[in-house]
């Protein structure tokens, strides 16, 4: 049996998120409380008390997301010394899964979270950005075109192909604007304006890749033993050589998830296992394959489930 770990994105989080584990697990408070030391504040108390509009704040919401994921990955690795064949994040999970793999250290994926939302937020001045969802039949390669269409000079490009029928777009706000009226006119079911704090995921977001990037050299990245199905590319990565560069391009790069999860699926993994807040990422899962056996790990009762399903096999 293959199995693969996944690693949720911005969005995912809720106050409240991973107490039930801080408080059942020994392995899961030590990563909350780890975070707290990484970054000398006291994160675990904004993650179970709030308030809500600082939890969402993006350079609070990124090192809170990868805490809880990891603090989830930590209870599930006090019951079980299963190994994935694969790991995967979207977006900013992907630091969790390179901590999964083992390249990365827990306390630097925590503190350069942190600097990623920061520079991610800072990037683009409030109100000039947007995002939204496009659902419906049309392909990514329609979309795309539309976008490009009606940008007028500014930026608009699909962020992220989550799921078949489900497309993020992002960029200017009037760009985004545009694109979605052309987009509904060209057969799309739905365009849902997004509530973010800024638009991920497209070329607005260079000056926060190259910050990044100079945060990133400082970090000490380790052989990967696990291989990670990176977003810019959609494929396993087993360089460790190489993480800087691809977490530097994937700032400014769509999410290539449908196709991230096919290469998995293609590869013979029929398991997969979502740590962290929501089940945000077993929900996409199914709208790809059906067939796919997904569990989602964010309390102690979804811990259980998932050990005693994997026991079975």
């Amino acid at each position: 049996m293959k199995v693969a770990f996944l690693f949720p994105g911005q969005g995912a989080q809720k106050v409240g998120m991973g107490q039930e584990l801080f408080e059942s697990s020994n392995a899961a408070r030590a990563a909350f409380l780890a975070a707290d030391k990484a970054l000398d504040e006291p994160l675990s108390k904004l993650i179970f008390e709030g308030p809500d509009d600082r939890l969402t704040l993006t350079a609070n919401t990124q090192p809170a997301i990868v805490t809880v994921s990891l603090a989830a990955l930590s209870a599930f690795r006090e019951k079980t010394d299963l190994m994935p064949d694969f790991v995967a994040g979207h977006s900013l999970g992907e630091f969790s899964a390179l901590v999964a793999a083992g390249a990365m250290a827990f306390e630097d994926a925590v503190r350069v979270t942190r600097a990623r939302g920061t520079f991610m937020q800072e990037a683009v001045p409030p109100d000039q950005g947007a995002m939204a969802a496009i659902l419906g039949d049309l392909s990514p390669e329609t979309i795309a075109s539309i976008c490009e269409k009606v940008s007028q000079g500014e930026v608009v490009s699909p962020a992220n192909f989550n799921a078949p029928g489900q497309v993020v777009i992002s960029g200017h706000k009037g760009a985004v604007e545009r694109a979605g009226a052309a987009l509904a006119e060209a057969g799309a079911k739905k365009v849902i304006p997004l509530e973010v704090s800024a638009p991920f995921h497209c070329k607005l977001m260079e000056p926060a890749a190259k910050r990044l990037e100079t945060v990133l050299k400082m970090v000490a990245f380790t052989d990967i033993k696990v291989p990670v199905v990176t977003n810019v590319e959609a494929s396993p990565n087993r360089d460790a050589g190489r993480i800087p560069e691809l977490l530097v391009r994937q700032v400014t790069a769509p999410v290539r998830w449908v196709e991230s999860m096919r290469t998995m699926l293609d590869a013979g993994v029929k398991t997969f296992i979502e740590f962290g807040p929501g089940n945000v990422l077993a929900g996409l899962l199914k709208r790809i394959d059906k067939s796919a056996q997904a569990f989602s790990v964010s309390t102690p009762g979804g811990l259980e489930k998932a050990l005693e399903t994997l026991n079975k096999v």
